[in-house]
């Protein structure tokens, strides 16, 4: 089975055991999945989901969250962890998004990385889930998940583990793949524990297996 195929059965098995791909992060306009992949370095989406409800209650658009003291700002992220660099970097962000933008996030994958706090993880997420486009999300389960399977060879840079599943991933298929994966380490191929191979519904096809 060479690595275009064994993506191809993956991904098609992945879709049945997980139908809904959806990300985690609760929002309901781009600017909101900006501020919550921020806060979401180093800290789990379910908190992020609940700190973030304070901070859109005090600050319900871009131009009230980059008029906002980053002080006030911290006070409210703190729980995330890292709370100053957070700040300062989703008020930096609002302030380039209101001041150059009109408020609104940009479409272009360059432009996003230009953006205070957003790096190629985040730049991906929002190109695939809130435009649409081809993107690879390259987090710490996609990462792991396929060394595992075979799909790449010991690469753990993400920028090289999202150029070669770029090379092996259908581009329509890609923002869905990586959250079907977070799923799927989460609940199966686990880091903390020793996965769940038993219940795995690649266990035939996957590399660890010595397939």
């Amino acid at each position: 089975m060479t690595k275009k195929e064994r993506t191809l059965e993956i991904i098609k098995r992945l879709k049945k055991e997980y139908p809904m791909a959806d990300c985690t992060l609760d929002y309901d306009q781009a600017w909101k999945l900006l501020v919550s992949v921020r806060l979401a370095a180093q800290c789990t989406d379910a908190r992020v989901n609940v700190v973030v409800e304070g901070l859109y209650e005090k600050y319900p658009d871009v131009d009230a969250l980059a008029a906002a003291p980053v002080e006030e700002i911290e006070k409210i992220v703190k729980p995330c962890g890292l709370g100053k660099s957070k700040a300062r970097d989703i008020s930096a962000c609002m302030k380039i998004l209101r001041d150059q933008y009109g408020g609104r996030v940009p479409d272009d994958f360059d432009a996003l990385l230009k953006l205070p706090g957003v790096g190629r993880k985040s730049a991906n997420l929002i190109m695939g889930d809130v435009f649409g486009k081809p993107a690879i999300v390259t987090d710490t389960h996609c990462i792991r998940l396929v060394n595992r399977m075979g799909l790449v060879d010991d690469i753990r840079d993400p920028k090289k583990v999202e150029m070669a599943l770029r090379k092996l991933v259908p581009p329509e298929e890609g923002s869905d793949f990586c959250h079907r994966l977070v799923n799927h380490g989460r609940e199966v191929c686990t880091a903390r524990t020793k996965p769940y191979c038993d219940r795995c519904c690649l266990q035939d096809i996957c590399k660890k297996n010595g397939v």
